[in-house]
């Protein structure tokens, strides 16, 4: 795979941390429900933090939100709870650690009502990805039609932690949207095929 020019990737030419996940993960079209829950989580606690905070977290999470399997968090129990908010390998805000077991169960929902929570997410956009064909960082938005709607209808459900600009994030790290540069040497590597 080649590696992404980091002259086209300087937001994210950080730490090497960071370059790896633009380069390996960021964008890539993501069908698995186990992940799809554990980006929504973690785009979740990233929110008034930076996403190198949370990246470099996340083992803890995985470790604590049982590898983020949506039927473990949605049992887990407020004893549980209580243990990781004692935890500092994670964020330690009480409503984003229990937000992980009711966004679970709202996950449970989605999954009994679409058959899964990527058919779910996926039907926002036809299943097929947005590519976008940004030449500089300052072109990408925030937010979208597409974010307003996600949040809106997550939040309709119960879900926590996913306003519309959370909600672009997500879209963005589980490959629905494609925001790599046009320059960018990982942009046709994301792609849908």
């Amino acid at each position: 795979m080649a590696i992404a020019n980091p002259l086209d990737c300087r937001s994210w030419y950080v730490t090497d941390e960071l370059l790896a996940y633009h380069n390996h993960e960021w964008g890539r079209p993501v069908h698995d429900d186990r992940q799809l829950f554990e980006m929504l989580c973690l785009e979740g606690a990233s929110v008034g933090l930076s996403w190198r905070t949370i990246l470099h977290k996340r083992p803890v999470y995985r470790r604590i939100f049982h590898g983020f399997e949506i039927d473990r968090c949605a049992e887990m129990s407020d004893e549980e709870l209580e243990a990781a908010l004692m935890d500092p390998g994670i964020v330690r805000a009480r409503s984003k650690v229990f937000a992980a077991r009711s966004n679970a169960q709202v996950a449970q929902a989605i999954q009994r009502e679409f058959g899964s929570l990527d058919a779910y997410l996926w039907g926002f956009v036809d299943g097929r990805q947005i590519v976008n064909s940004w030449t500089s960082m300052d072109e990408i938005p925030t937010e979208t039609e597409l974010s307003r709607r996600l949040s809106a209808d997550l939040k309709r459900r119960g879900m926590r932690f996913v306003g519309p600009v959370i909600t672009y994030s997500y879209l963005q790290a589980v490959g629905l949207v494609n925001d790599h540069l046009t320059t960018c040497d990982c942009r046709d590597a994301c792609r849908m095929p």
